[in-house]
């Protein structure tokens, strides 16, 4: 298939990457099962591992649990946000937590956007799909503007 055929077809020739953050591999597998088809899918186990994939091979999105052991999604979330080579990434949190509190604080980490598990898919693909649309949109103003630079 050419370049205009996958285009045409609804396709592009580069998926976008998403980093799945949860310290449970069933939550990792589960949500990589329903992305795997339109996104490349990175995985990380806690924080550590997750700023390490950022910082290596940054994704286009970050699917971040906030319960893990060691560092938290709010530290992790946090960190990225407060990088401004890592600012960008939109993260959305995915937590068994769902008080008004958990929010806020995600929020405040920096959080793009938050869902409560059990994760509704449909939902999710559809805030995913929307934030890398913006992000895109971001990716290409700041292109431009380092061109006119």
């Amino acid at each position: 298939m050419d370049q205009k055929e996958n285009e045409t077809s609804g396709h592009s020739l580069i998926k976008p990457k998403i980093l799945i953050v949860d310290d449970e591999p069933v939550n990792v597998e589960l949500l990589e099962d329903y992305l795997a088809k339109d996104y490349d899918i990175l995985k990380a186990y806690n924080g550590n591992e997750a700023l390490n994939i950022v910082g290596t091979v940054p994704p286009d999105l970050i699917i971040l649990d906030i319960m893990m052991p060691g560092m938290n999604g709010y530290e992790v979330c946090s960190r990225i946000k407060g990088d401004e080579k890592t600012i960008s990434i939109p993260i959305v949190i995915v937590t068994a937590l769902n008080e008004r509190q958990a929010r806020i604080k995600a929020i405040e980490a920096g959080a793009d956007d938050f869902l409560n598990k059990p994760v509704d898919i449909i939902e999710l693909t559809a805030r995913v799909r929307s934030l890398l649309k913006t992000k895109q949109y971001y990716d290409a103003l700041m292109g431009n503007c380092h061109f006119l630079l």
